[in-house]
């Protein structure tokens, strides 16, 4: 038997738990039921068919051959013999022995031919035989239609006519599957979803998959059986158990599919309209008529040329002319729902199978002649969905046959061209040497002409029935395809040689034919083939050779990035002079770029804009590189000190103690540094270091490249306006500019972190608040500040200034933060210092509110607002506020039992006055009785060392 062909799709799908073999054995179960009063299947007088040697029952000669109208019709070669010849043949051979009289067989009869080709057993066949004996006793005259013959062949036969019970255990499930699929999942007659009668077959059905249930005379299970198939199959006028879609369809095609010659199942049998009239008798019982008849006819017709590998092209030709009753019946007005879904799936997917080996005909066609059947199939197909199947026309684009036969065209030479190039010879590798490319490519130009003329010889003769340019189309699909690999070629090669020349003037020659080709086959056209002609891309050998002249300059490129990788070697961050605060390697790099970007444009020829692209790529990406190498300065988190461990606060240190003592009382709490400071007055020096001028110094490369860059458009545009069709636009540079812009935002972080925590930590972060709070505010740092600032503002230039100085405000910020919540051993607070604490504040805000908007200054400095205000609050509403947000946080609640240890809250760096971490360091810094219980007794923290 054949199997499915991998590409060709059942239009109706698959039935859930039935194959093949049940359908076929279901739908000649309905096929001789539905016959059993003609000749040969109970009748009184069989039909015989008689062999062409004249050895049959009764002698009769060949003139009594049959003969086929049908196969006549559709174009289909007659055998010549007839299926008894084959059995007396089979006869001669087994008897011959001369001594052996051989009795002569008697023809086959119409039951014993369909019997054979549908491969029934003897066996079952005469179980169905007694079957419709049982059933029909006294009732000869009952109407094959009314009779549901799963359900009678479960009531008459029994477990003892099978060889054994697994035997009939399988034969019983496919009946009850039969039912369910008739009956149950595709009805006719749409199902109500609490059918009881359903419900209760399901049940049934269930049941018996791991053993057969009893169908005896008393059975109960088999009356409700009974009872539910005829609730559920008959109406008031008609039985229906086997005439809903799908499941008729499949079981119709399965008797179609009989009309095959088992021994050439493309040969069509002689027998063939006998067994289809024949096949008519089931019409009522499967709920078909002709047009369903003669589209399910196309489609096996259709099926078996493909499933026998496309070799006989009658069984294509017949199916074509099957298709044009098809267009008839589908014009009919009154067709039924069920027709015009059956007529959607079927056509669609002949046309689906079809198209796709039309998209590749070179691969799929060995001979010419299958196109003038393929062709007209599915454009008729197409016809037949576009115009008498509604809602298809939106899914099925309405082409007309040119278009799509241009696509068909273009598909299969883009197809044959890549199978070309990667067979033999022609495939191209990257371990080929460049002399082994030329000459690959070289022989691949004439082997693409030779196609060109081969496929103008041959496919297009055909093809321009319905395209009259298809040649044109070939030529201008193979020059395109061609030209793509030529194209990919040049790119991977930037110098003139011998070699590159020969494939260059190969690839002229091509296209100077394929253009004639086209040439020649547009005369008749009406415009003459001007659209086709314009879709040729042209080679340009000429301009392609100036092209590499003109590439030559993108070597340049090169000494820039020279530059670059010797300042990444060679660069200090040290100025030329106060009129140029930035880098000499910068300078250098620009005045390089400008000069390489006016001689790009020198040579008079119009340069191709992808070029023009690929070189200013190619720029932004060294000044990209630049920047990035301007911006590897470290990280702010380098120059951020480690938070020390939580500790609780001495109400008075042994070292203070000892200061104390050593020192009169009026600087009983300053540090030497601080001391030192009020010696010098009120004309501290600025603390910046040569590390952080540097960084000025990178700030302003920054900043000089972006002023460049502008001008760099401007040379781009007004040099490319010398020589090129349409001006360069100014929009370049864009990813450049962003990338600069996120450096200068790195450098200034950095700079500004290490001018606060580096530079300034002797009289910020590593002074502030030592000892005494009172001895120890922040007057002397901010004049250190100030100074610092005024030296920012003397290197950097005016345009970085704001960016710089608002990095210095927000690590000014966090310096000062981190001497309240993380100032270490030496630092420690009352509640009385909060107002010295808050005017030191309001002190440093006012600094910085001298060069940035108030409401700018205000919003950065909320986090440590937000910590002076806890500094006042009361050491019990310390302790309480804490308690509450650390449950909070924590999940247990305010109202968790005293047993509950608190827990330790996270150090997350988030700082807020509702952050428990922020709550608890204030109170590791408060310095009175209650915090220092309260933190000896909850987290059994240590006393400061």
């Amino acid at each position: 038997m054949l199997q499915p062909h991998p590409d060709v799709c059942c239009p109706f799908g698959t039935l859930d738990g039935l194959d093949s073999d049940d359908i076929r054995t279901t739908a000649y179960e309905i096929f001789f039921t539905s016959c059993r009063s003609s000749p040969g299947f109970g009748g009184r007088n069989a039909i015989q068919f008689y062999s062409t040697d004249g050895e049959n029952g009764s002698g009769s000669p060949s003139s009594l051959t049959p003969t086929s109208r049908f196969k006549r019709v559709v174009g289909l070669k007659m055998l010549r013999r007839s299926l008894s010849s084959s059995s007396s043949s089979s006869s001669r051979r087994t008897n011959s022995n001369p001594g052996i009289t051989r009795k002569p067989r008697r023809p086959l009869t119409s039951a014993e031919i369909m019997r054979e080709q549908m491969k029934v057993s003897e066996a079952s066949d005469n179980r169905l035989r007694k079957t419709l004996m049982r059933t029909l006793v006294g009732q000869m005259g009952r109407r094959a239609e009314t009779i549901i013959l799963p359900l009678e062949l479960l009531r008459h036969l029994k477990p003892t006519e099978f060889n054994d019970s697994n035997e009939y255990h399988i034969w019983q499930k496919r009946q009850l599957k039969i039912l369910e699929v008739g009956l149950l999942l595709h009805p006719s007659k749409p199902l109500d979803g609490t059918n009881n009668f359903a419900m209760c077959l399901v049940d049934i059905i269930r049941s018996s998959i791991h053993k057969p249930i009893d169908t005896g005379k008393n059975s109960e299970t088999m009356r409700t059986i009974c009872n539910c198939v005829v609730s559920l199959a008959w109406t008031t006028d008609f039985c229906h158990w086997a005439d809903g879609f799908p499941f008729n369809a499949h079981l119709y095609v399965s008797l179609l599919r009989s009309i095959f010659d088992l021994k050439d199942e493309t040969c069509v049998l002689d027998e063939v309209d006998e067994l289809l009239e024949l096949m008519k008798k089931t019409w009522t019982t499967l709920g078909f008529n002709k047009p369903m008849h003669d589209l399910c006819f196309t489609w096996v017709l259709f099926q078996q040329y493909v499933m026998t590998g496309q070799v006989e092209t009658d069984l294509l030709s017949a199916s074509l002319t099957m298709l044009t009753e098809v267009a008839n019946d589908s014009k009919k007005v009154d067709r039924e729902a069920v027709y015009v879904e059956m007529l959607s799936v079927v056509l669609t997917s002949m046309t689906v199978w079809c198209e796709k080996r039309l998209m590749d005909y070179h691969g799929s066609f060995s001979e010419v002649g299958v196109m003038e059947h393929i062709l007209p199939l599915v454009f008729s197909a197409t016809r037949i969905l576009e115009e008498d199947v509604p809602g298809v026309r939106g899914d099925i684009a309405a082409d007309s046959e040119g278009n799509k036969v241009d696509q068909y065209t273009r598909s299969s030479l883009k197809n044959a061209f890549s199978k070309m190039v990667e067979n033999g010879i022609n495939v191209i590798s990257r371990k080929m040497s460049f002399q082994q490319v030329c000459e690959t490519l070289v022989r691949l130009a004439q082997e693409t002409e030779e196609l060109a003329y081969k496929e103008k010889g041959s496919f297009s003769m055909v093809l321009k029935k319905w395209h009259p340019i298809s040649a044109g189309v070939a030529a201008v699909t193979l020059h395109s395809c061609y030209g793509a690999l030529l194209k990919q070629f040049l790119t991977c090669n930037s110098d003139i040689t011998n070699e590159m020349l020969t494939v260059l003037q190969r690839a002229d020659k091509l296209e100077k034919a394929l253009v004639n080709m086209v040439v020649e086959d547009s005369v008749e056209c009406e415009d003459g083939g001007k659209t086709v002609v314009k879709e040729m891309v042209l080679y340009e050998v000429d301009s392609i050779i100036v092209k590499f002249l003109g590439q030559s300059i993108i070597g340049r490129l090169k000494r820039i990035k020279v530059i670059l990788h010797k300042a990444k070697e060679t660069e200090t961050w040290n100025p030329k002079s106060k009129s140029e605060p930035y880098s000499q390697s910068a300078v250098e790099l620009l005045k390089q770029t400008r000069e390489l970007v006016v001689s790009f444009f020198d040579i008079p020829i119009t340069i191709p804009e992808d070029l023009v692209h690929e070189f200013v790529d190619g720029i932004e990406k060294i000044l990209q590189d630049y920047a990035t190498f301007v911006a590897s300065c470290g990280s702010k988190q380098n120059y951020i000190p480690t938070l020390p461990p939580l500790t609780r606060c001495s109400r008075d240190s042994k070292f203070i103690k000892l200061w104390k003592k050593a020192t009169p009382c009026a600087v009983a709490g300053l540090s030497p540094y601080h001391v030192g400071l009020e010696e010098e007055g009120n004309n501290p020096r600025p603390s910046t270091s040569r590390g952080t001028q540097r960084l000025y110094i990178r700030l302003n490369t920054l900043h000089y490249i972006i002023l460049q860059l502008t001008s760099l458009d401007k040379c781009l545009y007004y040099s490319s306006s010398k020589t090129q069709k349409t001006h360069i636009s100014h929009a370049h540079f864009v990813h450049t500019r962003a990338e600069i812009m996120g450096a200068t935002q790195h450098v200034c972080e950095v700079a500004a972190y290490r001018l606060i925590f580096l530079d300034s930590n002797p009289v910020l972060y590593g002074s502030l608040y030592e000892g005494h709070v009172v001895n120890a505010r922040i007057s002397p740092a901010l004049r250190v500040l100030k100074q610092n600032l005024t030296l920012l503002s003397a290197i950097v230039t005016e345009r970085a200034q704001p960016l710089a100085i608002k990095q210095v405000m927000k690590a000014s910020f966090e310096a000062f933060l981190m001497v309240l919540i993380a100032g270490g051993s030496t630092r420690s607070f009352t509640r009385t210092d909060h107002e010295m604490i808050q005017d030191d504040l309001k002190q440093l805000k006012s600094l910085f509110g001298e060069m940035e908007a108030l409401d700018v200054v205000e919003k950065e400095a909320e986090t440590i607002q937000g910590v002076v205000d806890l500094m006042a609050k009361s050491t019990e509403q310390l302790v309480e506020d804490f308690t509450q947000v650390a449950c909070e946080a924590s999940g247990m609640g305010v109202g968790s039992g005293s047993g509950q240890t608190l827990p330790m809250p996270p150090t997350t760096g988030r700082w807020s006055s509702s952050d428990p971490n922020t709550i608890l360091r204030v109170l590791c810094h408060r310095k009175d009785r209650v915090a220092n219980l309260f933190l000896k007794t909850t987290f059994h923290l240590a006393k400061r060392a």
